[in-house]
């Protein structure tokens, strides 16, 4: 079945993918060159409306199990906060796919070409280039894109700052890729959160400031007209600013579930996190308890127990969520040991880790976003206005393959390789992880993607090395924009004069006459 879930993402992603490139591209093309930044910014902000919306309705659908509808729900004993519960995901896929189909139909009304901004009062400005642009397209069609297509590539490759921020995005999209793919799997068991709370809590804290970070560089790259080596600035140093306050993210720290035979003893002590003849003890091994099965049950003494079984429980009264197990012989207590169904609570301390945690995050999320318009300035203008489509292309699919595609298979393995342990199919295969180790799967899950955009600044101070002597090609064709914009307001100038000229002649004529 997951063979259906893939051919229909890669046929979403084709779908989805040429519309950043082409439609940045179209902006550039039509758009004043200090407007851009501007337009460019709504189109980002809109490209985080959506997931906002779409975390909420995941959120939703996460709340939902799977297969409601077909089974009784009330009969279910896990809640969303357990490991085994899957939410109805399918749900959203069949919202989203409706609404997609709406969004596409206002594309078929966009024009092929747009008149320059700025120069619809003149005419012959927009008459001319229309000609030449009927020009460029009969060229095309009589010389096929690929006459084109090889000199373009060859120029993009020998563009080394062209180069060097493909090379920054592929290293900076692999550590936001898997920071933001396991970003709901770590709060969950850094956290004990649900899979819900976590989605909601993301989409709160993370996506306004983001949204913000994108229309307040669009609207400071506007008002203070900044050139490209003035954005390449701006960018790399909020960006460093942000990548050193991640590194407080490393003290926001919770420790393991207190779970008997995997992070502590039956006598609550803790003990090796990967030895695995801990499970049994003796109050539970004349019980012929299953040792692979993930049940879990929190004790009176706070303490959890993989079953009800492993924690030597012998009665049990209530149904569904609401069953309490009674007589616990592994379970500690002065008076009646009873445990209830589900893990237990991390308590107040590691909920205030994770507001701390989302408050920085969402910090940072601003920071990152407000160097993020003036970062994508320069990639467009430091490429010639006829390789801009391409160009752009050419970066969004060397993100997506080597970035996108290898970084959460390599990073989920190395996640994996923290379980502490593994869930059971009714087959006897090894199913999905039920609790991880927290140390190791913070310091993957920080700590990699660290590394790696350290590593990224690198190239980005070449950049900046680079652009000291250097002028872009999309900062002449800007200048030359703003040159032509110049000349046709002068042109509008002169006009107006004569035509006060003219008026003030006929004026004096007819006195002389009278």
């Amino acid at each position: 079945m997951w063979m259906y879930v893939l051919v229909g993402n890669i046929i979403r992603g084709i779908g989805e993918t040429p519309i950043m490139p082409l439609g940045i591209s179209y902006i550039e093309d039509f758009a004043k060159s200090e407007n851009s930044p501007l337009y460019i910014g709504f189109v980002e902000t809109g490209a985080i409306i959506g997931p906002l919306f779409g975390l909420s309705l995941a959120s939703f659908c996460a709340n939902v199990y799977v297969d409601t509808g077909s089974v009784n729900t009330d009969d279910l004993t896990i809640t969303p906060t357990d490991t085994r519960w899957v939410g109805a995901w399918w749900f959203g896929f069949l919202i989203c796919a409706g609404v997609n189909v709406l969004t596409a139909i206002p594309f078929f009304f966009l024009p092929k070409w747009l008149p320059k901004e700025g120069l619809k009062s003149n005419a012959d400005i927009i008459k001319s280039d229309k000609e030449e642009k009927q020009r460029e397209e009969v060229k095309k069609k009589k010389d096929g894109i690929t006459k084109d297509f090889l000199p373009f590539m060859k120029s993009l490759l020998c563009n080394p700052v062209y180069m060097l921020f493909i090379l920054i995005s592929i290293i900076q999209f692999n550590a936001f890729v898997n920071m933001f793919t396991f970003m709901p799997k770590y709060l969950e068991q850094q956290h004990g959160k649900s899979a819900s709370d976590v989605i909601f809590l993301i989409g709160i804290y993370n996506l306004p400031p983001i949204c913000i970070g994108y229309i307040a560089g669009g609207l400071i790259m506007k008002k203070f007209k900044i050139t490209v080596k003035q954005a390449a600035h701006i960018a790399c140093w909020l960006s460093l600013t942000e990548y050193l306050l991640h590194f407080l993210c490393f003290l926001m720290i919770c420790d393991n579930s207190s779970v008997a035979g995997i992070t502590t003893t039956y006598k609550g002590m803790q003990q090796d996190l990967y030895m695995e003849n801990a499970i049994l003890a003796d109050c539970n091994r004349d019980c012929n308890c299953p040792t692979k099965t993930w049940d879990p049950v929190c004790g009176n003494n706070g303490v959890s127990y993989m079953s009800a079984c492993l924690a030597g429980c012998e009665t049990s009264v209530g149904a569904g969520i609401n069953m309490v197990f009674q007589n616990c012989s592994c379970i500690q207590t002065s008076g009646n040991s009873s445990a209830v169904l589900g893990l237990c609570d991390k308590g107040h301390d590691c909920s205030m880790m994770l507001q701390y945690f989302l408050i920085l995050s969402a910090i940072g999320s601003f920071i990152y976003s407000l160097s993020a318009i003036p970062g994508y300035m320069v990639l467009l203008r430091c490429i010639k206005p006829e390789e801009k489509s391409l160009g752009v292309g050419l970066h969004t699919f060397c993100t997506r393959v080597f970035a996108g595609i290898p970084a959460p298979i390599y990073f989920g393995a190395l996640v994996d390789s923290t379980c502490l342990h593994w869930g059971t199919l009714k087959c006897g295969e090894s199913g999905a992880c039920r609790i991880y180790d927290s140390a190791n799967f913070r310091y993957i899950y920080l700590g990699l993607p660290a590394a790696l955009r350290g590593l990224s600044y690198i190239p980005a101070f070449l950049i900046l090395n680079i652009l000291k002597n250097r002028h872009l090609p999309g900062e002449n064709a800007s200048s030359g924009t703003i040159l032509t914009e110049a000349k046709t307001t002068k042109k509008e100038n002169e006009c107006k004069d004569m035509d006060q000229n003219s008026k003030v002649l006929n004026d004096n004529e007819l006195k002389t006459k009278l």
